[in-house]
């Protein structure tokens, strides 16, 4: 089938769980025999044909903070008509707000949304960002042929909410097997083994100004303890400078915070695999692939308790009260003085996400979904169950 992957920013990702979602998802669908078409933003990549076996197609959009990935969605539509392909694929609920359209200019082709969060949630939107939001939330739960929930919390949303029944098809992660280069931490004055990390964009709702809190709150009640131990923050803004900035005020004059910016490939790969423990405070998501990517490192997850995370980490992994730094101060300081706590959890948290949340499966259960568009719903289900 020939597939159009439109709402994300593009591929290869840089930054964001739906770029990272898109590139996996795409990638192992080729490998399927499908022909897959992902739309990217000019600001974002690279002009290139081709990544890893999936056509990549530049749209035009307007570059700004509430009219890029609407008007990205629009052109992209456009452009996948006419390609003439057969399945639409959105992204996200922002996007999903356009899902109507390609049922005007190709009645024969299927539309598919993924939900991947409940984005008016977040923090960094104005009260129209958030109606439109709630608008594409409606569209992605009507329109459809087939709405996709990334986790079992949003499927019960899009039940509870919407009365769709979402099929539920998570994200997913790969289980890394080759060596990191530790040189590579040098450039961040980072050692092996001595610092947590944290891996998300530089947006309020992830948290990270809660986790700067309490990492300056186990500064003063356990000096010793923490002297040799660092806090890497990996992330870029997401139209967010402002809190960026807020951010980078927040931990002047202290060596033992880094900021590392955006990372890809070997340097986020030797982040990640040489991390003493992996924090994720954010206050909203759909299914954190950052959480996912941690722990198929084998590292021990801290996650905030919100659902979404909890989908994950209840029984492989450490939370915190969301929000609460006294709480996440207390749970960091617990992890530094048990490391063979760490270990063991890291280790039980690896064989959980192999087994569970495999790219190859997680892409060969969508790829039923698009050839079972036209058959008897009973026996769809049956297949994707």
């Amino acid at each position: 089938m020939k597939i159009a992957m439109i709402g994300q920013k593009g591929v290869p990702a840089r930054a964001g769980g739906i770029e990272r979602h898109v590139e996996e998802l795409s990638a192992e669908l080729v490998k399927q025999g499908h022909q897959v078409l992902v739309f990217s933003r000019s600001w974002y990549v690279e002009k290139i044909e081709d990544h890893r076996g999936v056509k990549c197609v530049a749209a035009p959009s307007i570059f700004s903070k509430h009219l890029d990935a609407i008007t990205h969605t629009l052109t992209s539509i456009i452009k996948a008509w006419r390609l003439g392909v057969d399945v639409y694929h959105f992204h996200g609920v922002g996007p999903a707000i356009l899902c109507w359209l390609p049922k005007l200019l190709s009645p024969g082709a299927y539309v598919i949304v993924t939900f991947h969060c409940i984005d008016r949630h977040h923090q960094k939107w104005n009260w129209f960002a958030r109606l439109m939001l709630h608008i594409g939330e409606w569209c992605a739960c009507h329109f459809p042929n087939e709405t996709i929930a990334v986790s079992k919390t949003l499927q019960t949303y899009c039940h509870l909410s919407y009365s769709r029944e979402a099929v539920y098809i998570p994200n997913g992660t790969h289980i890394p097997i080759h060596a990191s280069d530790q040189n590579l931490l040098k450039q961040f004055e980072l050692q092996p083994n001595k610092y947590f990390m944290m891996c998300a964009r530089l947006v309020r709702h992830k948290g990270a100004h809660t986790l700067i809190k309490a990492w300056k709150k186990l500064q003063k009640t356990h000096p010793k303890l923490v002297k040799d131990m660092k806090l890497a923050i990996v992330g870029g803004s997401a139209f967010t400078d402002d809190y960026e900035q807020e951010l980078r005020d927040m931990i002047k004059r202290d060596d033992s915070i880094v900021m590392t910016g955006v990372q890809t490939d070997e340097a986020l790969h030797a982040l990640f695999a040489n991390a003493y423990a992996v924090v994720h405070p954010s206050e909203s998501e759909g299914l954190p692939i950052a959480i996912l990517e941690a722990m198929g490192y084998g590292k021990c997850v801290l996650s905030s308790d919100i659902p979404e995370s909890l989908e994950i980490v209840a029984e492989h992994g450490m939370t915190f009260e969301t929000n609460n730094e006294k709480d996440l101060a207390e749970k960091m300081t617990m992890l530094i003085e048990q490391p063979e706590l760490v270990a063991a959890v890291g280790k039980e948290a690896r064989g959980f996400v192999a087994k569970n949340y495999d790219w190859a499966d997680i892409a060969q259960t969508t790829g039923y979904l698009y050839e079972f568009l036209d058959y008897d719903p009973k026996l769809k289900e049956a297949i994707l169950e």
